[in-house]
């Protein structure tokens, strides 16, 4: 997916992350198919224009070349370059401006910890069950805006005009790929109690500053990086699974990690642990999963590892949802650049990016619900409970990217997709025009003006 401009500006000589907490999500993958995003520079007293964006490639195709990786850095001292974020989508590419606000204190915790300490540190608490799933129970609190039953929630007076518009921009029946198709090859780990940290070596052109946070990641062994294909983990090579294959091509190779003990949740975008183990990684975004996110986030106009701002985890759904029979929250979905609206965003989105679409399309953030005549008992069965939760909770613009909805990896949960017998087309039939635009209020002009303080341990 097409989460943040990946773009060439601000390669900030950012060193590795010193020890951070919060709570893991998000990731692109396979099934999707484009590269977009833009990165953010700052000065050491300020922040630039930042903005992230996924490059999600299908697997059917050659791997997105949205921005090859950045030289590494792991000092404790932060540079600045002026040049704004740009974005390589396919349909559109254009330099961002950039900005320079002081950063201050957001909702985020912060440390006075010395950044350049990178010793590695475990964690207390107790994880009672290790299946990545909210079926096991809620990321957040359950006031959290993705959870919020959205049946009566009001619509647009444009809603008619933005599903109609998509029918006509992607043809047969709306979404990036002509088809509604679902990506699996986002893969979110539960780290237990005691999970080593580490830190990871920067790759500059994926970190923006303030936006990305700097602290050690706990890497469970036997994880999974979002990939395709996710190869089982060699047992002689614990950490095989976090080896993303399109890392040097730009691939968005998000690793997520849910520490329920920490009540944080980790979300690196562009990661990898290589053959030789060494840990490379672009924005890291830590969430305090303790806390209920309001719609400012992690700060208005700043990315996450996703380009709206958003977690990412608590958007993905799971085989293991399915085959509980109920998805408890609402689920991200993406769209191509050109059929993102131009520079905007809405609530609860905190980020958007080098959009170019009409103000007759969906801003970054939107919230689109399933209407309630739809005949989801035409559906087989483990689709019926994505239409429900579709219907209930709504689907949220999330990157930007070909492959509509993101289900979560089953390489680390504890049932398989092949059990619940959902697949990539089982839910080609919806139309955009079977869904409505729910009102969440006026749209914010994007500026990358990010301001907030970077977690870093």
């Amino acid at each position: 997916m097409d989460r943040r401009s990946l773009s060439t500006a601000a390669r900030l000589a950012l060193v590795a992350l010193v020890p951070l907490a919060t709570a893991c999500s998000d990731g692109g993958g396979d099934d999707e198919g484009t590269t977009s995003g833009a990165t953010a520079s700052s000065t050491t007293t300020g922040s630039t224009a930042g903005t992230t964006a996924s490059s999600e490639t299908d697997p059917t195709a050659t791997s997105a070349t949205a921005g090859t990786s950045a030289s590494t850095t792991t000092a404790s001292t932060t540079t600045a370059s002026t040049t704004g974020p740009t974005t390589t989508d396919t349909s559109a590419s254009t330099t961002e401006p950039t900005t320079t606000t002081e950063p201050t204190t957001t909702t985020e915790p912060t440390t006075t910890t010395d950044p350049s300490s990178t010793t590695d540190t475990t964690t207390g608490g107790d994880d009672g069950t290790l299946c990545a799933s909210q079926s096991e129970g809620l990321f957040f609190p359950p006031d959290a805006w993705f959870y919020q039953d959205a049946t009566k929630m009001q619509v647009t007076g444009d809603s008619q005009a933005i599903t109609q518009w998509m029918m006509g921009a992607s043809p047969p029946n709306g979404w990036g790929t002509g088809n509604m198709r679902i990506d699996f090859s986002i893969a979110m780990v539960d780290a237990a109690q005691g999970t080593p940290k580490r830190s990871y070596m920067i790759e500059q052109d994926y970190y923006y500053v303030p936006d990305c946070d700097l602290a050690p990641v706990p890497v469970p062994e036997g994880g999974f990086v979002e990939d395709y294909p996710q190869d089982p983990v060699d047992p002689n090579m614990p950490f095989s699974g976090y080896e993303c294959s399109g890392f040097g091509d730009g691939a968005d190779c998000h690793i997520i990690v849910v520490s329920r003990s920490e009540g944080r949740l980790y979300e690196i975008y562009h990661s990898t642990i290589d053959g030789g183990d060494d840990f490379y990684g672009g924005c890291l975004a830590l969430w305090d999963t303790s806390t209920t996110p309001t719609n400012d986030g992690r700060g208005q106009q700043c990315t996450s590892a996703d380009a709206a701002g958003f977690p990412i985890a608590p958007l993905l759904f799971t085989a293991d949802e399915v085959m509980a029979g109920e998805i408890n929250h609402a689920i991200r979905f993406i769209l191509p650049n050109s059929m993102i609206r131009a520079k905007k965003y809405v609530a609860p989105a905190t980020h958007g990016t080098n959009t170019s679409g009409p103000m007759s399309s969906i801003p970054y953030g939107g919230h689109m619900r399933l209407r309630a005549d739809y005949p989801i008992q035409n559906l087989k069965p483990a689709a019926q409970v994505v239409a429900k939760a579709m219907q209930k909770y709504g689907i949220f613009m999330a990157d930007g990217g070909n492959i509509a909805l993101t289900a979560a990896s089953d390489a680390t949960g504890c049932a398989k997709w092949e059990d619940v017998d959902l697949g990539p087309q089982d839910l080609s039939m919806l139309k955009a025009t079977d869904f409505e635009v729910i009102d969440h209020g006026a749209t914010m002009d994007v500026t990358y003006d990010c301001t907030r303080m970077q977690i870093i341990e």
